[in-house]
C-alpha cells in the first residue's frame, strides 16, 4: 500500500480508501450479511487500507464500528458523515455527531463531512452549522472537518469553487472522473496551494463498468453535438484505454487515472464482494497511464461536465 499526507490534517492515509456507500454499501445492498459486511472492511483492512468512509444514510457505521475493533484505533482513519437541512440548527450537529458515534462504538472520528451540500445551502452549513462542528472538533469528538459536493446536483461544482477558497475545511470529498474532468483545472490547484485533503468519488460508476449503458451515453454526448462521432468509431468509445493504454480494463484504467492526478489524496472505491476488493486496490496501486493516453483523455473529454455522475441504483440504457 502507498500513505501520503492528507493535506495539512497531519493525517497518514492509504491511497485506497474504502467507501462504504453507493450500490454496495459493503454487501448490504445485495442483501449480505451484517458479519459478511464486516469480513468486506476487514479485507480492505487486510491489504493496507487505513481509510474507511461511512455515513448516517449509508446505514453502515454499525459495520465500520464492527469491522474496526479488531485493530489498532490509532492506525485507522474513520471518515463519516450525515445530511443536513437549511433549518437544522446547532445543536443538529451535535446530535447528529453524537449519534453517529454511538453506532460506530468510538469516543471520535478523524473527519466528520457535511454530506452532499448544494450551492444553495452553503452559506447555512459555513455559518450556522460549521461553528458547532469546531466545538466538538475542541472537545476532541471530531478531528476534523470535512464537507462533500452533490456532484450529480452541481455538475458545475458552484458549491465548491467557493468553499475551496474558505475556512473551515480541512477535507473535501468531490467527483472526479476520466470523463468528469472539471476539478482538474477548478479544484485540485487551489486544494494543493491551500493544503487541503481531496477524496475522491464517483472515479467508477456504472459508465465504466457497463458496457451497454457506456455505449448509450456515449451515443447521446455525439447525439447532442458534446463529443465528436468519431468516438463512436471502434465500438467503445473507451476502449483505447486498454488497447493503447496497457490497462486490465475500463475500471482498471478509471482508478489509475484519478489516482495519479496532482491533487488527488484518497481514490474511494466500493464493493460488497471481498474478492473485488483486492482487485480494486491492485488498480490503485498500478503505474499511471501512459502520457499520450491521458493526453487524449484530456483533448477529447477534457470538456464534459456531470458525465458518468449516476445516483446509487439500476441504470436506464
Amino acid at each position: 500500500m502507498h500513505y501520503h499526507p492528507l493535506g495539512n490534517t497531519g493525517l497518514t492515509v492509504s491511497v485506497a480508501g474504502l467507501g462504504c456507500g453507493g450500490n454496495s454499501r459493503l454487501g448490504l445492498g445485495r442483501g449480505a450479511s451484517f458479519d459478511e459486511c464486516v469480513g468486506v472492511a476487514r479485507a480492505a483492512i487486510d491489504l493496507g487500507v487505513n481509510f474507511l468512509d461511512t455515513a448516517e444514510v449509508y446505514g453502515t457505521e454499525e459495520i465500520v464500528g464492527a469491522a474496526v475493533k479488531a485493530y489498532d484505533r490509532d492506525r485507522l482513519v474513520i471518515s463519516t458523515k450525515a445530511l443536513f437541512k437549511t433549518d437544522d440548527t446547532a445543536e443538529t450537529v451535535t446530535q447528529k455527531v453524537e449519534a453517529s458515534l454511538k453506532r460506530l462504538g468510538l469516543d471520535h472520528v478523524d473527519i466528520f463531512h457535511f454530506h452532499a451540500v448544494g450551492p444553495a445551502a452553503y452559506e447555512h452549513h459555513r455559518d450556522v452549522l460549521a461553528p458547532a462542528l469546531l466545538r466538538l472538533k475542541e472537545q476532541g469528538k471530531v478531528r476534523h472537518v470535512g464537507l462533500t459536493e452533490t456532484g450529480p446536483r452541481d455538475p458545475e461544482q458552484a458549491m465548491l469553487a467557493r468553499a475551496v477558497e474558505e475556512a473551515p475545511w480541512e477535507v473535501m470529498m468531490l467527483a472526479y472522473s476520466l470523463v468528469n474532468q472539471g476539478a482538474r483545472t477548478r479544484v485540485f490547484p487551489v486544494t494543493v496551494r491551500r493544503g487541503i485533503g481531496t477524496l475522491l468519488m464517483f472515479v467508477v460508476r456504472n459508465i465504466f463498468s457497463n458496457d451497454a449503458y457506456r455505449r448509450a451515453v456515449f451515443a447521446r454526448l455525439v447525439e447532442d453535438g458534446l463529443l465528436d462521432k468519431s468516438v463512436l468509431s471502434d465500438g467503445d468509445p473507451l476502449a483505447f484505454l486498454v488497447s493503447e493504454g496497457g490497462a486490465a480494463s475500463i475500471t482498471d484504467a478509471a482508478y489509475r487515472y484519478a489516482r495519479h492526478e496532482k491533487g488527488a489524496d484518497v481514490i474511494l472505491f466500493g464493493t460488497g464482494n471481498r474478492a473485488h476488493v483486492k482487485a480494486n486496490v491492485d488498480s490503485i496501486l498500478r503505474p499511471p497511464l501512459p502520457a499520450p493516453v491521458i493526453e487524449r483523455l484530456h483533448r477529447t473529454f477534457g470538456h464534459l461536465s456531470g458525465v458518468g455522475l449516476d445516483l446509487p441504483g439500476p441504470v436506464k440504457v
